[in-house]
Protein backbone atom coordinates (compact mmCIF):
# COMPACT_ATOMS: atom_id res chain seq x y z
CA UNK A 1 0.00 0.00 0.00
CA UNK A 2 1.25 3.32 -0.95
CA UNK A 3 1.17 6.68 1.19
CA UNK A 4 -1.51 8.18 -1.13
CA UNK A 5 -3.76 4.85 -0.74
CA UNK A 6 -3.06 4.90 3.14
CA UNK A 7 -4.20 8.47 3.52
CA UNK A 8 -7.42 7.66 1.56
CA UNK A 9 -8.11 4.88 3.40
CA UNK A 10 -7.88 6.23 7.09
CA UNK A 11 -9.80 9.08 6.03
CA UNK A 12 -12.45 7.03 4.95
CA UNK A 13 -12.17 5.27 8.08
CA UNK A 14 -11.96 7.98 10.66
CA UNK A 15 -14.78 9.61 9.06
CA UNK A 16 -16.61 6.15 8.96
CA UNK A 17 -15.77 6.25 12.81
CA UNK A 18 -16.61 9.79 13.63
CA UNK A 19 -20.62 8.58 12.74
CA UNK A 20 -20.55 6.31 15.26
CA UNK A 21 -19.87 7.92 17.85
CA UNK A 22 -23.46 9.19 18.35
CA UNK A 23 -24.83 5.82 17.98
CA UNK A 24 -22.19 4.60 20.50
CA UNK A 25 -23.36 7.17 23.10
CA UNK A 26 -26.30 6.46 23.06
CA UNK A 27 -25.84 3.01 23.77
CA UNK A 28 -23.74 4.65 26.84
CA UNK A 29 -26.63 6.68 27.94
CA UNK A 30 -29.24 3.82 28.03
CA UNK A 31 -27.23 1.94 30.42
CA UNK A 32 -29.62 2.02 33.67
CA UNK A 33 -28.49 3.48 37.10
CA UNK A 34 -28.56 0.90 39.53
CA UNK A 35 -27.93 -1.37 36.99
CA UNK A 36 -24.28 -1.31 36.25
CA UNK A 37 -23.38 -4.67 37.86
CA UNK A 38 -25.14 -6.91 35.42
CA UNK A 39 -23.45 -9.30 33.70
CA UNK A 40 -25.01 -12.18 31.55
CA UNK A 41 -23.04 -14.91 33.14
CA UNK A 42 -19.55 -15.18 35.30
CA UNK A 43 -17.38 -15.00 31.96
CA UNK A 44 -18.65 -12.06 30.59
CA UNK A 45 -17.75 -8.33 31.95
CA UNK A 46 -20.50 -6.54 33.92
CA UNK A 47 -22.24 -3.36 32.17
CA UNK A 48 -20.03 -1.41 34.16
CA UNK A 49 -16.68 -2.85 32.67
CA UNK A 50 -18.40 -2.69 29.43
CA UNK A 51 -19.46 1.21 29.66
CA UNK A 52 -15.44 1.67 31.17
CA UNK A 53 -13.77 -0.55 28.28
CA UNK A 54 -15.88 1.12 25.84
CA UNK A 55 -15.17 4.75 26.75
CA UNK A 56 -11.39 4.31 27.48
CA UNK A 57 -10.44 2.06 25.18
CA UNK A 58 -11.23 3.36 22.20
CA UNK A 59 -9.57 6.75 22.98
CA UNK A 60 -6.52 5.11 23.79
CA UNK A 61 -6.80 2.81 20.79
CA UNK A 62 -6.51 5.74 18.79
CA UNK A 63 -3.62 7.56 20.37
CA UNK A 64 -1.53 4.73 20.15
CA UNK A 65 -2.05 4.13 16.45
CA UNK A 66 -1.16 8.17 16.56
CA UNK A 67 1.57 7.23 18.24
CA UNK A 68 3.15 4.22 16.59
CA UNK A 69 2.94 2.30 19.45
CA UNK A 70 0.73 0.10 21.75
CA UNK A 71 1.63 1.70 25.34
CA UNK A 72 0.41 -0.04 28.49
CA UNK A 73 -3.45 -0.64 28.08
CA UNK A 74 -5.45 1.64 30.56
CA UNK A 75 -6.66 0.76 33.47
CA UNK A 76 -10.51 0.20 33.05
CA UNK A 77 -11.16 -1.66 35.78
CA UNK A 78 -13.46 -0.29 38.78
CA UNK A 79 -10.87 1.63 40.27
CA UNK A 80 -10.90 4.44 37.19
CA UNK A 81 -14.40 5.04 38.64
CA UNK A 82 -16.28 5.21 35.98
CA UNK A 83 -19.56 3.41 35.54
CA UNK A 84 -22.36 5.60 34.93
CA UNK A 85 -23.25 5.56 31.53
CA UNK A 86 -24.76 8.88 30.23
CA UNK A 87 -21.18 10.33 31.78
CA UNK A 88 -19.76 7.91 29.94
CA UNK A 89 -20.82 9.34 27.27
CA UNK A 90 -20.32 12.61 27.45
CA UNK A 91 -16.79 11.62 28.10
CA UNK A 92 -16.70 9.51 24.80
CA UNK A 93 -18.04 12.74 22.83
CA UNK A 94 -15.32 14.63 24.16
CA UNK A 95 -12.39 12.46 23.92
CA UNK A 96 -12.53 9.77 21.13
CA UNK A 97 -13.04 12.79 18.52
CA UNK A 98 -9.41 14.58 19.84
CA UNK A 99 -7.96 11.44 19.66
CA UNK A 100 -9.50 10.26 15.48
CA UNK A 101 -8.24 14.24 15.01
CA UNK A 102 -4.43 13.02 16.00
CA UNK A 103 -4.89 9.78 13.28
CA UNK A 104 -6.35 12.00 10.72
CA UNK A 105 -3.69 14.94 10.45
CA UNK A 106 -1.02 12.20 9.92
CA UNK A 107 0.74 11.76 6.57
CA UNK A 108 0.18 8.94 4.31
CA UNK A 109 3.32 7.66 4.61
CA UNK A 110 2.96 7.11 8.50
CA UNK A 111 0.00 5.41 7.94
CA UNK A 112 1.34 3.14 5.54
CA UNK A 113 4.24 2.12 8.47
CA UNK A 114 4.01 -1.25 10.12
CA UNK A 115 3.25 -0.76 14.11
CA UNK A 116 3.38 -3.81 16.63
CA UNK A 117 0.66 -4.88 18.09
CA UNK A 118 1.80 -6.67 21.20
CA UNK A 119 3.70 -9.34 19.37
CA UNK A 120 0.36 -10.38 18.38
CA UNK A 121 0.19 -8.71 15.17
CA UNK A 122 1.91 -6.45 12.85
CA UNK A 123 -0.06 -4.22 10.39
CA UNK A 124 0.38 -0.80 8.94
CA UNK A 125 -1.63 1.86 11.07
CA UNK A 126 -4.19 2.28 8.61
CA UNK A 127 -5.12 -1.45 9.13
CA UNK A 128 -5.14 -0.86 13.02
CA UNK A 129 -8.10 2.31 12.43
CA UNK A 130 -10.32 -0.74 11.18
CA UNK A 131 -9.28 -2.90 13.91
CA UNK A 132 -9.99 -0.35 16.74
CA UNK A 133 -13.29 0.47 14.83
CA UNK A 134 -14.41 -3.25 14.94
CA UNK A 135 -13.39 -3.88 18.53
CA UNK A 136 -15.29 -0.74 19.51
CA UNK A 137 -18.60 -2.42 17.25
CA UNK A 138 -17.81 -5.89 18.83
CA UNK A 139 -18.02 -4.27 23.06
CA UNK A 140 -21.05 -1.91 21.77
CA UNK A 141 -22.95 -4.88 20.68
CA UNK A 142 -22.67 -6.62 23.64
CA UNK A 143 -23.62 -3.87 25.91
CA UNK A 144 -27.11 -3.50 23.58
CA UNK A 145 -27.66 -7.05 24.13
CA UNK A 146 -27.10 -6.39 28.49
CA UNK A 147 -29.87 -3.25 27.95
CA UNK A 148 -33.60 -5.13 27.78
CA UNK A 149 -32.45 -7.58 30.21
CA UNK A 150 -31.18 -4.58 32.96
CA UNK A 151 -34.89 -3.25 32.05
CA UNK A 152 -33.42 -0.51 29.62
CA UNK A 153 -34.66 0.06 26.52
CA UNK A 154 -32.50 -0.45 23.21
CA UNK A 155 -31.59 2.85 21.32
CA UNK A 156 -31.74 2.03 17.39
CA UNK A 157 -28.38 1.36 16.00
CA UNK A 158 -28.27 1.07 12.46
CA UNK A 159 -31.89 1.89 12.40
CA UNK A 160 -34.93 1.40 14.24
CA UNK A 161 -34.75 -1.14 17.35
CA UNK A 162 -37.84 -2.49 18.65
CA UNK A 163 -37.89 0.01 21.18
CA UNK A 164 -37.83 2.82 18.74
CA UNK A 165 -40.41 1.48 16.15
Amino acid sequence: MDSTQAKAIADFLIADFEREIPTTARVLEAVPAGKHDYSPDQKSKSAAGLVRHITMVDEWFFHCIADGTFARPVDDSDKCGLADGAAAAKQYQAKVPQALARLRSLPGDELAKVIDFFGVMQLPRVNMISLAAKHSVHHRGQLSAYLRAMGAKVPGIYGPSGDTK
